[in-house]
């Protein structure tokens, strides 16, 4: 219950985007230049302020990022792992496997950045935004490469124009440093970047989708049960494996629970496949993330 307690905001404000976006006039022809505000200015900006707010020892925060990485190749090992299933492979439809998998690994950024400071205070946030600076070129790279066919242009190039990626990288160089926020600016910047939460979270209720999930019934329960029940469980394990203090474990198991990200059927369609069917696991994702978050959290006892 308490855990519930702890998510029931977030969630809430997810609630209310999908409300707004179904049934009053603002619908996804004003969603999306939200979210397209909060993934380009505000959300970087709040990475790099959690990022630079206090310095990072590389030292300690090495167990968390080697058990983020390796969470996150175990997500991916197992969602590109079952075509090669014996018996289950040959029932797989490809294109929708290749654009698909991302959703057992990816995951929602808005989610994770405001659950970890609801969870851990400024450390949390500290942890997750350099958790979500490494994790995310690893993720975004093992989305596009089955993908990569269909693609325009270089995704290599891509990855580097990425605001989340800059943003860290920019950040972490800034901490490292010893630089900061000048004075003068850094009201404004807290004000900005505390905005992207609660945009980011309602943005993600209004894309939301529930058509075409009748179709690969088994690769999308692949996916979810990866994303939503064997994620947290290998995080159990390498919590343990890491020896993370109460606080990384905190942010490492919330980070498994997490609902996948809401770009991705952004990411699908944008490559030639099938969009909708990736929104529709997206909006189950979305639905699940409560229960899974509550499970991951739950193992901290």
């Amino acid at each position: 219950m308490e855990f519930a307690r702890l998510l029931f905001p977030d969630f809430a404000l997810i609630v209310v985007g999908f409300l707004l976006c179904r049934y009053t006039p603002l619908d996804r022809s004003v969603w999306e230049p939200v979210e397209r505000l909060v993934y380009h200015v505000l959300f970087p900006l709040l990475l790099f302020q959690s990022i630079v707010r206090s310095p990072i020892d590389v030292g300690e925060a090495s167990g968390l990022i080697g058990a983020g990485l390796v969470l996150g190749l175990s997500g991916i090992g197992l969602a590109y792992g079952l075509p090669r299933l014996p018996l289950v492979g040959r029932h797989i439809d490809r294109q929708d496997h290749a654009a698909a998998a991302q959703v057992a690994f990816r995951f929602n950024s808005f989610v994770a950045l405001a659950l970890a400071e609801r969870l851990a205070g400024a450390r949390g946030l500290q942890l997750i935004a350099v958790l979500i600076g490494f994790c995310v070129p690893l993720f975004n790279v093992a989305a596009v490469w089955p993908m990569a066919r269909h693609a325009q242009g270089g995704f290599l190039a891509a990855l580097l124009r990425n605001p989340l990626i800059i943003a860290t990288m920019a950040g972490l160089a800034a901490n490292l440093l010893g630089l900061s926020i000048p004075a003068l600016v850094e009201p404004t910047v807290a004000r900005m970047s505390g905005s992207s939460l609660a945009l980011g979270l309602m943005a993600a209720g209004a894309g939301m989708q529930l058509r075409s999930l009748a179709r690969s019934q088994l690769l999308s329960g692949w996916l979810l049960g990866v994303r939503h029940l064997a994620l947290p469980l290998v995080a159990w394990a390498l919590v343990r494996l890491f020896h993370l203090d109460a606080t990384q474990a905190s942010v490492l198991l919330a980070f498994a629970g997490l609902p996948t990200a809401s770009s991705a059927y952004v990411l699908a369609s944008r490559m030639g496949y099938n969009g909708a069917y990736v929104a529709g696991l997206v909006t189950l994702s979305t639905i699940l993330g409560p229960l899974s978050l509550t499970l991951a959290l739950g193992l901290l006892r």
